[in-house]
């Protein structure tokens, strides 16, 4: 056998034991007659000890050749450690080797392998293999794995049954671009990688199953960032004959079984508010409530005076800034260019100090006395020592520009502790919203999302006021799953593919399956789905993705490290049928 005991277990215990060790050299410290060499795999590390006492010359000989990254196996005899390493689990014994072979010898790597590298990130990603070996991204990847298996837990206790659906499926005209795969039997026809395993799991509903639930990967073609990959994995959840209660009781209890068994931390409520109120307060459906800074609606007391700026907005809205009345001009200033950025888009902000004696100090000192300050004030809940900030303009795009300042003063005022953990309900989505470039209502969420049964009076007469029976869990900010309850009858998904501006030969065609299945008694259901990625990296304290997925796409969408999307053989384009296709 290659080894008896891992790196990371020896101890005082073992002290006089004969043990097999094998992993990488992490680092050599050749003293002549003395050598010292770190041993590191998966679970931690063991110094090893060679000298010209105890060790055959041989062996000495051998043990100077090591270099950083070899394969090497170790036959010897746990000691007592003279100098102890409190920062190492191990850091109390060393192995005095007898024997040892070198397994693999390997190339100086184009990083450092150690927890504070010197990789930047593209070199990292294109040797991804290493980068695995860094304690972060091993940790990262493991800390996945435990999530895994505790929501595996979870719901498998609670009677769900995990049951894989195609990947190969057909492409749907509503959500993001589809990945498309060519048929080579089929020619001239394709496939589609899922968006998500949506139809099938209503379909196992229809089926009978009940409770399903599936760790499944999922594609979009579209714009990536730090939170989103072309390729990603759901954990995918329906029930049957339920309501949005049940659901809501269900992942709520998930999410406490993941924060307790994970942080051992006890969250008791999961606060609910509606689309409107989240948008209202906070300028965006997915809020982090680990802070204040509500916004403030200031049309009422910002507007009868002659500052055209805000007399021509359709919204004037602001927030207190806790402690920060006593940022200098310059700090200000550096704030209004943050929010003049292209990403954000405001053309300027207002600011008042509410200063430690009740007075206000602001940039529209000549339209507002103190009365009128006095009222920002109590609009927005500022205190003696706080900054009012305010934007202007239309209303959605303002509270877009103003809930980006409110999460980057969060981060910067320190708010966001990634051990804090607020979770939070969002309900009562918009059923659908209207697209100015086509013209037409799309699905909030997709086309199958129930209307609220109060609604469906509106649906011919004012769509965009339908409300929809759907909900997302927001965790510190960041939406971490979403689903509905589902429609379940063929007249009102053929009313709602109406509204879509499908006709009758188009929802036929393309979800006429579904359809056809639900005039076989469809039972009541509706699901969530949790995005895994984003919910480990945020129970693990970031908000960025890539270190909680093995081999992640850089933000092209390309994957650096085994040069993918490539170009293919002709003679693959020929099967199918695509090559006259790319010559034209």
């Amino acid at each position: 056998m290659y080894r008896s005991h891992n790196c990371g277990e020896l101890r005082v215990a073992d002290i006089n034991k004969e043990i097999t060790l094998a992993g990488w050299v992490q680092k050599s410290r050749d003293k002549g007659f003395m050598i010292w060499v770190d041993l590191r795999d998966r679970y931690g590390i063991t110094q090893l000890i060679f000298d010209e006492v105890r060790t055959d010359a041989a062996v000495m000989q051998l043990a100077k050749s090591l270099s950083r990254e070899y394969v090497i196996q170790v036959k010897g005899t746990v000691i007592e450690r003279e100098s102890k390493n409190t920062n190492l689990a191990t850091g109390e014994i060393e192995v005095l080797v007898k024997e040892l072979s070198i397994l693999n010898e390997a190339q100086i790597p184009p990083f450092t392998i150690e927890d504070e590298t010197d990789g930047g990130e593209d070199i990292r990603m294109k040797y991804r293999y290493l980068d695995i070996r860094r304690n972060p991204v091993k940790n990262s990847l493991l800390f996945r794995h435990k999530v895994t298996q505790q929501v595996r837990n979870y719901l498998s206790d609670l009677d769900f049954c995990e049951i894989e659906t195609p990947y190969l499926i057909k492409s749907t005209p509503e959500g993001a671009r589809d990945f498309v795969v060519p048929s080579r039997m089929n020619p001239g026809q394709f496939y589609a990688l899922p968006q998500s395993p949506q139809t099938f799991k209503q379909l196992l509903m229809v089926g009978g199953m009940d409770k399903y639930f599936q760790i499944v990967k999922c594609f979009r073609d579209e714009d990536l960032r730090a939170d989103r990959q072309p390729e990603f994995t759901q954990i995918d959840c329906e029930m049957s004959f339920i309501e949005q209660e049940d659901i809501l009781n269900v992942f709520e209890g998930l999410t406490r079984h993941l924060l307790k068994s994970i942080h051992n931390i006890d969250i008791d409520v999961f606060p609910r508010m509606t689309f409107d109120e989240a948008m209202r307060k906070y300028g965006n459906d997915k809020p982090d409530i680990r802070f204040g800074m509500e916004f403030g609606e200031l049309n009422a007391v910002a507007q009868h005076k002659e500052f055209a700026v805000f007399n021509n907005a359709e919204l004037v809205v602001g927030i207190a800034v806790p402690g920060a009345a006593s940022y200098t001009r310059k700090e200000i200033d550096g704030l209004i260019d943050w929010v003049k950025r292209p990403q954000v888009g405001a053309l300027g902000m207002v600011y008042v100090k509410c200063e430690a004696d009740g007075s206000f100090k602001s940039s529209v000192d000549k339209f507002y006395d103190q009365e009128d300050l006095a009222k920002w004030a109590e609009a927005t809940g500022a205190k003696a020592g706080d900054l009012i900030l305010v934007l202007s303009g239309p209303a959605n795009k303002t509270r877009g520009q103003l809930s980006a300042l409110r999460m980057e003063l969060g981060n910067r005022l320190g708010l966001r502790k990634p051990n804090e953990f607020a979770p939070l309900w969002v309900v009562d989505f918009p059923l659908l919203e209207w697209d100015e470039d086509t013209q037409r209502y799309h699905a909030m969420h997709h086309p199958f999302t129930s209307p609220k049964k109060e609604d469906m009076h509106l649906l011919d007469t004012d769509p965009g006021k339908v409300r929809a029976n759907a909900y997302d869990l927001v965790l510190n900010g960041n939406e971490i799953g979403g689903g509905s309850i589902r429609i379940h009858d063929k007249e009102t998904q053929a009313l709602m593919f109406k509204h879509l501006g499908f006709t009758a030969e188009q929802a036929q065609e393309q979800f006429g399956f579904l359809m056809n299945a639900f005039q076989y008694g469809a039972p009541p259901h509706g699901g969530l789905a949790f995005g895994l990625d984003r919910l480990t990296a945020i129970l693990g304290g970031q908000e960025t993705i890539r270190d909680f997925i093995a081999f992640p796409k850089n933000n092209s969408g390309r994957d650096v490290m085994i040069d993918a999307p490539a170009k293919i053989d002709p003679t693959q384009l020929e099967e199918l049928s695509l090559a006259l296709n790319i010559k034209g």
